[in-house]
């Protein structure tokens, strides 16, 4: 991402994080945060947060055990998540943000807004994690993933398999080997499974692993979203297969003045399906507190 952000290796919450900023910095702060698995701010935001910069003051960071956010010894899970926020806020000197999380990153957007809403301006939730009280296949999904060594097992042979991470991004993205930049995002993806197998990390994160209990999800905020207390924007692919589209509406109508917004022909990775839309719609949303 040369070029048009800078870099920073930080220390925060007890481990290194690396922090990515663009955009003048007498604009408005957001805070973008990516998903799980295998991503990082170079790989979902490369086209979002240039975007974005010509407006904001951009912060974009490789959460723990991501990208350059190596090596972490403790386990990731939402409350360290949330606790890196909080110091990386304090580290910048900055008293409000507003927050773009995805996936992962919408549950850890969503449970700071939460806990620290005098912190949080507005908040953007797209295809967020953390809502809902029971995922398809519970039980059997828990089990695996407490199958002694099967994550550990699986991040060292997807960074012996080109091939089977090629085909996993062309089934994760809208437009398959035509999305733009596909290639990269390719490779992005590989570096990232192969740092994951160097420094031992399990295929799926902490804070995923967490989330799980054996008959119900036990991180959900959907019983809390009434006492929201930011303008909330909730984004979804109209083809998701991950995050349920009952789930996100269910949480946009909880959240006092909440609003939804469905992008058709995205799936889950909806900052590279469409990353020209995905930004119009923040850009648009984010600038209402500037008006």
């Amino acid at each position: 991402m040369t070029g048009f952000a800078t870099v920073t290796d930080l220390e925060l919450a007890g481990g290194p994080v690396r922090l990515f900023a663009a955009g003048a910095e007498e604009r408005e702060p957001v805070l973008l945060l990516h998903g799980a698995m295998l991503d990082t701010v170079e790989l979902l935001w490369h086209r979002v947060l240039p975007a974005l910069a010509r407006t904001h003051r951009v912060y974009a960071i490789d959460l723990p055990k991501h990208g350059g956010s190596r090596p972490w010894q403790r386990t990731v899970d939402q409350e360290l998540c949330e606790l890196v926020v909080e110091q990386l806020l304090d580290h910048l000197g900055i008293e409000r943000i507003s927050l773009v999380g995805h996936s992962m990153g919408g549950g850890i957007s969503l449970g700071f807004s939460l806990h620290h809403p005098e912190r949080v301006a507005r908040a953007v939730f797209s295809a967020p994690g953390g809502i809902g009280a029971r995922r398809p296949a519970q039980l059997a999904t828990w089990l695996a993933l407490r199958t002694p060594g099967l994550l550990s097992a699986s991040s060292r042979y997807l960074a012996n398999s080109a091939t089977m991470i090629r085909r996993s991004m062309v089934r994760g993205l809208a437009a398959g080997a035509a999305t733009e930049g596909f290639d990269r995002i390719v490779e992005l993806a590989r570096a990232e499974v192969q740092a994951k197998a160097r420094h031992r990390e399990k295929a799926l994160d902490d804070w995923q692993i967490l989330a799980y209990g054996p008959f119900g999800m036990r991180l959900d905020f959907l019983p809390e979203l009434g006492r929201l207390a930011v303008p909330s924007l909730w984004l979804r692919g109209s083809d998701d297969a991950l995050v349920g589209d009952r789930e996100v509406r269910q949480a946009a109508a909880a959240a006092p003045g909440g609003r939804l917004a469905v992008v058709a022909g995205a799936g889950h990775l909806l900052p590279l399906d469409r990353p020209g839309e995905f930004h119009r719609l923040i850009a648009e949303f984010l600038a209402e507190d500037q008006s």
